[in-house]
């Protein structure tokens, strides 16, 4: 199985490449068309959620830096 990557874009989308299913809250798998590649919204604005259709330009101010995240509660 191929490692999935995800990238959280500056002041955009969050990609995704690799081999993965996106599902709706039912469980039901989108036809993504035999794409390894498709990018997220993260902004809310998009008119074709949840993919991003470019709709965050000019719109969200996020700088993506990677932190780490606090421990995980037991």
């Amino acid at each position: 199985m191929n490692k999935v990557k995800i990238t959280i874009n500056n002041n955009g989308s969050a990609k995704i490449e690799g081999d993965f299913e996106i599902v709706d809250a039912q469980g039901n798998p989108y036809d993504l068309a035999g794409r390894t590649l498709i990018s997220l919204c993260r902004c809310g604005l998009s008119k074709n959620k949840p993919f991003c259709d470019g709709a965050h330009r000019g719109h969200f101010d996020h700088e993506a830096v990677a932190f780490a995240l606090p421990p995980k509660k037991v």
